[in-house]
């Protein structure tokens, strides 16, 4: 089933509610006037608000994706889709993309 292209405006949070962003924006597509984010480079998370590791294992730092389109590349590497799934370090929780735009779909 196709899903909403992620790009940069999109709202994308760790499990613990810190704002995730991409490190390095995709030019070379962009959907409602904004870069498309492609799978390969991390993501940078902030504001994460797990303790550290005296008291837990957080903050959330980065994020990578694990999964993204299988059939939409811009520059050889894949699109990331709302539905893609990505981990963040140090915490192994996911990334919940929470704000998209719905008009460009992939596969």
């Amino acid at each position: 089933m196709p899903g909403p292209l992620l790009h940069v405006g999109a709202t994308v949070l760790c499990a613990h509610g810190g704002q995730a962003q991409p490190t390095t924006p995709n030019p070379r597509v962009s959907v409602g006037g904004q870069p498309t984010v492609t799978v390969s480079p991390p993501w940078a998370v902030a504001g994460c608000p797990m303790p550290p590791p005296s008291a837990g294992n957080g903050p959330c730092v980065t994020a990578t994706w694990t999964t993204s389109a299988t059939r939409l590349t811009s520059g050889g590497q894949p699109l990331l889709l709302a539905d893609s799934q990505a981990l963040c370090t140090p915490t192994a929780t996911p990334l919940l993309p929470v704000a998209f735009q719905l008009r460009a779909t992939g596969i």
